[in-house]
Formats: C-alpha cells, sequence, structure tokens
C-alpha cells in the first residue's frame, strides 16, 4: 500500500505543477455536454496521472478517461478513481481552490486517497496508516510521514463550523444548516471550493458539510478515503451508519454528509 500511496502523490505533484503553468495563461475553456467546464489543464493532468499510475496494473477511472462500461467495471475489486482537476470552476474563475485527487478504491470501499491543491502547495493524503497534511509539498513531497503533520490537528475554535460548497447551494442545504444552527447556537458558515471541503474536516478545522446537491464519485473519494484515515466519516444523508460506496453503475453520488465526529 505505501507503493501505491508514493505512485499517487508523485502523480499528483506532477500533474498539479503542470496544472498551475496553465494556470499562469490566458487559457481557453470549453464546455461538455452538461455545460460544465473544460480545460487543456484536465486533458494534461489526466495523461500525467495515468502515465504514473496505469505501471500498477489497477486499472483507472477518471473524470477525463474514457466511458467504461459497467459490465467491465463490476468485475474490478481493485480500482484508482481520479479527478485530474477538482474544482474546474474554481480554476476558470481563478480563485486558487482546485485540486487534484487521486484514490484507491477496494471493494466498494475507499482505502488510499491523496488530494493535492498546486496554488496552496498542500498535500493530504490518507491510508491505513492515518491521515496527513504537508505544507510546501512540491518543495517536501516525501514517501513517508516525516514531513508532514498528523490529522486531526488540534483545533481550538469555540465555534461549530458548517462547510458549503462555493459553487453549489440549494433550498435543502440551507434548511439542513438552519436545523444546524438551532443546534449549535455558536455556529459560523464556511464556504470553499472543491474538495478542499473535505480536507477541512480531516483536519478538524470543520465539523460538517452536508452536500445535497450532484457530485461524482471521483469528486469526492479521495476526500472520504482522508476523511475516513483522520477518523471522520462520511455518510449517506438518509442513514448515518452507510458509507458511500464506490465504482457503482450509476457513478452519481448521493446526497452525503461529511463529519468530523
Amino acid at each position: 500500500m505505501k507503493n501505491l500511496l508514493s505512485v499517487a502523490i508523485q502523480a499528483s505533484i506532477e500533474a498539479g505543477q503542470a496544472i498551475l503553468e496553465i494556470y499562469k495563461t490566458d487559457f481557453d475553456v470549453a464546455y461538455k455536454e452538461d455545460q460544465s467546464p473544460l480545460t487543456m489543464a484536465d486533458k494534461q493532468a489526466h495523461a500525467i496521472i495515468e502515465g504514473y499510475i496505469q505501471k500498477t496494473g489497477i486499472p483507472i477511472l477518471s473524470e477525463e478517461g474514457r466511458s467504461i462500461p459497467y459490465a467491465e467495471r463490476k468485475r474490478w475489486k481493485q480500482l484508482w478513481i481520479v479527478d485530474p482537476l477538482d474544482g474546474t470552476k474554481e480554476f476558470v474563475n481563478r480563485n486558487d481552490e482546485f485540486t487534484v485527487n487521486i484514490a484507491l478504491i477496494e471493494n466498494g470501499k475507499p482505502k488510499l486517497g491523496v488530494i493535492y491543491a498546486p496554488v496552496l502547495d498542500i498535500l493530504y493524503f490518507g491510508s491505513s496508516d492515518g491521515a496527513f497534511r504537508l505544507l510546501k509539498a512540491s518543495q517536501t513531497v516525501t514517501t513517508n510521514h516525516e514531513n508532514a503533520k498528523k490529522l486531526p490537528i488540534e483545533n481550538d475554535s469555540s465555534f461549530y463550523t458548517i462547510l458549503a460548497s462555493r459553487s453549489h447551494q440549494n433550498q435543502e442545504t440551507q434548511d439542513f444548516i438552519i436545523e444546524l444552527e438551532q443546534d449549535n447556537p455558536n455556529t459560523q458558515i464556511v464556504s470553499k471550493g472543491s474538495s478542499l471541503k473535505l480536507c477541512m474536516i480531516a483536519e478538524g478545522t470543520a465539523d460538517i458539510y452536508p452536500r445535497f446537491a450532484p457530485t461524482m464519485e471521483w469528486d469526492i473519494a479521495a476526500g472520504h478515503a482522508i476523511v475516513n484515515a483522520s477518523g471522520g466519516k462520511v455518510s449517506l444523508e438518509s442513514d448515518y451508519e452507510k458509507e458511500l460506496r464506490y465504482n457503482k453503475e450509476d457513478l452519481l453520488n448521493p446526497w452525503f454528509v461529511a463529519r468530523r465526529r
């Protein structure tokens, strides 16, 4: 597992640096059939990550890869789930809150996750050894944990911190937040883009992240693995005891809630 983690870390850093080079330019934006944005950065990052993890012999399910029929995928006991550029809207809007997401799934469960935020140069990763955060990751990247901070970190905040998506809000989410505010008088709401919300749950700098809007498996898998490794939980909104599953026939996730405790 450590070798696989090392490969995923190296892939995420290199892909992130390629994304940064494009981020500095006046890049073009195309749109997919669902009107979600697509840039050259998505495509380049996908190619770099694929080049790394193909060598592991484990199949890949990527947002920017080929569409793979469920008849083929359902036989996979292990697979990589990849979002080469999570938060493309954040990338296009240039607010710096986008990430590279790589997860290893075994029998439908997230076992390993890596999230790299290129502009922030912060790496988050989680496995059976725990969850970690590494600052200045492109300068100090390591295959072990000696330079990384174990998560969750100590958090002395007296606030109950609720996370909200910067790009996706709806009435269901607002109603849920109102209930949380009634149960927790000292609350604050923080908006954040991409999978950085799940990283904040893993850090312990946020308490809860309700997501009552569409997400795909590659949006969440890496963050789910890191939250689990930190001692948090990502469960169905309708049933706290049931966690999200991966490599489903329908790659659209159900509504979920990520919790620190």
